[in-house]
Protein backbone atom coordinates (compact mmCIF):
# COMPACT_ATOMS: atom_id res chain seq x y z
CA UNK A 1 0.00 0.00 0.00
CA UNK A 2 1.33 3.08 -1.26
CA UNK A 3 1.67 6.45 1.46
CA UNK A 4 0.56 9.86 0.04
CA UNK A 5 0.38 12.87 1.90
CA UNK A 6 -3.57 12.66 2.25
CA UNK A 7 -3.16 9.70 4.50
CA UNK A 8 -2.59 10.94 7.69
CA UNK A 9 -3.57 8.79 10.45
CA UNK A 10 -1.85 6.09 8.07
CA UNK A 11 1.26 7.83 8.60
CA UNK A 12 1.22 8.68 12.27
CA UNK A 13 0.59 5.11 12.84
CA UNK A 14 3.56 3.86 10.89
CA UNK A 15 5.67 7.20 12.94
CA UNK A 16 4.38 5.88 16.04
CA UNK A 17 5.86 2.18 15.36
CA UNK A 18 8.85 3.45 13.97
CA UNK A 19 9.89 6.30 16.46
CA UNK A 20 8.65 4.74 20.04
CA UNK A 21 10.52 6.78 22.38
CA UNK A 22 9.47 10.09 20.10
CA UNK A 23 7.18 12.57 21.85
CA UNK A 24 5.64 13.77 18.84
CA UNK A 25 4.48 17.42 20.75
CA UNK A 26 8.56 18.02 20.46
CA UNK A 27 9.58 17.04 16.77
CA UNK A 28 10.76 19.86 14.68
CA UNK A 29 8.40 19.91 11.17
CA UNK A 30 12.05 19.11 9.63
CA UNK A 31 12.73 16.06 10.89
CA UNK A 32 8.89 15.13 11.05
CA UNK A 33 9.29 15.78 6.62
CA UNK A 34 12.37 13.27 6.68
CA UNK A 35 10.89 10.78 8.77
CA UNK A 36 7.72 10.76 6.24
CA UNK A 37 10.23 10.74 3.30
CA UNK A 38 11.89 7.57 4.92
CA UNK A 39 8.83 5.15 5.65
CA UNK A 40 9.28 2.67 2.70
CA UNK A 41 5.21 3.04 1.94
CA UNK A 42 5.81 6.62 1.43
CA UNK A 43 5.80 7.57 -2.36
CA UNK A 44 4.26 11.37 -2.69
CA UNK A 45 5.76 14.27 -3.94
CA UNK A 46 8.15 15.65 -1.08
CA UNK A 47 7.26 19.16 -2.09
CA UNK A 48 3.71 18.68 -1.04
CA UNK A 49 4.68 17.85 2.63
CA UNK A 50 3.63 21.60 3.92
CA UNK A 51 2.93 22.82 6.79
CA UNK A 52 -0.54 22.19 7.39
CA UNK A 53 0.16 18.20 6.00
CA UNK A 54 2.90 18.21 8.50
CA UNK A 55 0.64 20.01 11.34
CA UNK A 56 -1.85 16.78 10.61
CA UNK A 57 -0.15 14.30 10.67
CA UNK A 58 1.61 15.23 14.54
CA UNK A 59 -1.55 15.74 15.87
CA UNK A 60 -2.64 12.37 14.63
CA UNK A 61 0.67 11.44 15.94
CA UNK A 62 -0.34 12.50 19.23
CA UNK A 63 -4.06 11.38 19.16
CA UNK A 64 -2.38 8.10 18.47
CA UNK A 65 -0.76 7.98 21.82
CA UNK A 66 -3.49 8.74 23.60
Amino acid sequence: MALMWADVLDIAIELVERHPQVDPRFVNFVDLHRWVLELPEFSDDPQRGGEKVLEAIQAAWIEELD
